[in-house]
């Protein structure tokens, strides 16, 4: 019970701070965070408002660590590693703002998708904490937005996959399983799942002229690790 409750929570929390999110303005420093122009500015940020320290929820630099993420975000609306941290403050404190921080939780992912609507990233990370606080449908849509910007996107179809199996649509899930083994995505949790369900169904092997081209590709694109870091990881399946 404890998901329904805490989204019954953070629903009603954001209902009333909905009005209080305004769009992000671009100022110096900050900006896009995936702009190498933009990113002149993010060392100072960081290192005044945004330390290890800040990142992993130890301690804050300059006061709490709502208001620390915050202003990150305040000058870097979708700087990744922030609005993780942000949701997991969120989470832990299980409030839609934390302490020190001048917007809702989901404020800050609106504001980064609002000014970044190209960012993936971001949207993965919204998918995520939208997840975690038993927002299923509005998770769905926000992955489903990232699979159309990125299709050649591993995690976002593992992810999916993980999403429509809850909501036992086991074709759909299929089909985004597939798609990411087939760019050799490398946690087994959703081929469990379906094969738990007895849906999982093993690719056709490669035609003997094109195997070895294959193999070779898989090796070179195959990532040592899920393709996005902390935040970047898939749903924790």
């Amino acid at each position: 019970m404890k998901r329904p409750i805490l989204a019954c929570i953070l629903a009603a929390c954001c209902a009333g701070a909905a009005a209080d999110c305004p769009p992000y303005v671009k100022h110096t420093p900050g900006g896009d965070y995936t702009s190498a122009e933009d990113r002149d500015g993010l060392a100072v940020v960081e290192k005044f408002h945004f330390s290890r320290a800040v990142e992993t929820l130890a301690q804050g630099l300059t006061g709490s660590l709502g208001a620390d993420i915050s202003y990150t975000l305040e000058h870097f609306p979708n700087h990744h590693r922030a609005l993780a941290s942000m949701a997991k403050l969120g989470l832990r404190l299980k409030s839609a703002q934390p302490v020190g921080a001048r917007y809702t939780v989901s404020c800050y992912f609106e504001r980064a998708i609002s000014f970044a609507p190209h960012d993936v990233t971001a949207r993965m990370v919204f998918g995520n904490y939208l997840l975690a606080t038993g927002q299923d449908a509005a998770a769905l849509e926000q992955l489903d937005a990232a699979s159309r910007l990125a299709p050649d996107q591993a995690t976002i179809q593992y992810n999916l996959g993980l999403m429509y199996v809850k909501k036992k649509e086991y074709e759909k899930a299929s089909a985004h399983a597939q798609k990411a083994y087939a760019m050799g995505f490398p946690l087994p949790g959703l081929k469990n799942k379906l094969k738990a369900a007895g849906k999982w169904r093993e690719p056709p092997p490669a035609p003997p002229a094109a195997s070895a081209a294959v193999e070779v590709e898989a090796a070179a694109s195959a990532p040592a690790e899920p393709a996005v870091p902390p935040v970047e990881k898939p749903s924790g399946e």
